[in-house]
C-alpha cells in the first residue's frame, strides 16, 4: 500500500470516528500532496510523498517558537498534536547518537578538516539521513564534529 492510500484510508476511518482533529490533518497533508503534483505536473511516489509531508512537520516545528513568545499555549498544544499525527507517516527517526555516527562517517568519507568542509559533509550526509532526521539536528551535529 502506497503512503497515499494509506493516507486516504486514514482519512476514511478519521471520518467515520468523528476524529476532527485527525481529519483535518490529514486532509491538509493530501492538499499539500496534490498541490506539489499540480506543480510538478506529475503524480507523487512515497519519497516524494515523504518530503511533503517533513516540509509540513517542519513548518509546524517552525511555528511553535513564534506561538510560545505570542503566549498562545493552546496553539502550540495543536500544532504538537498535529505534528504527532504526521510524525506517524514518517519512518521512524534516527536518535542524536546515529545522526552523529552517520555525520562521523561522512566526515571521514569526504576528509573534512574543519568547518569549511561542511558543505561537503552535508552533502554527503543528507542523503543517508533525509526523511529519518531533523535537519537541524543534523546540522548541529556536523558543526560540532568540526569544530
Amino acid at each position: 500500500m502506497s503512503l497515499q492510500e494509506k493516507l486516504q484510508e486514514d482519512l476514511k476511518a478519521a471520518m467515520k470516528s468523528k476524529d476532527s482533529r485527525r481529519l483535518s490533518v490529514i486532509r491538509l497533508a493530501k492538499a499539500a500532496i496534490k498541490n506539489t503534483e499540480i506543480a510538478k505536473k506529475k503524480e507523487l511516489g512515497d519519497d516524494e510523498v515523504l518530503e511533503v509531508l517533513n516540509r509540513e512537520v517542519k513548518q509546524r516545528r517552525d511555528a511553535i517558537p513564534e506561538f510560545q513568545k505570542g503566549n498562545r499555549p493552546d496553539l502550540v498544544e495543536s500544532l504538537e498534536a498535529e505534528i504527532a499525527i504526521l510524525m506517524e507517516y514518517l519512518p521512524q527517526q534516527m536518535s542524536e547518537e546515529e545522526i552523529r555516527q552517520a555525520a562521523k562517517e561522512a566526515v571521514a568519507a569526504v576528509g573534512a578538516k574543519d568547518a569549511r568542509d561542511m558543505g561537503k559533509v552535508m552533502g554527503a550526509l543528507m542523503p543517508k539521513v533525509r526523511g529519518k532526521a531533523d535537519g537541524r539536528l543534523v546540522n548541529q551535529v556536523v558543526k560540532e564534529l568540526l569544530q
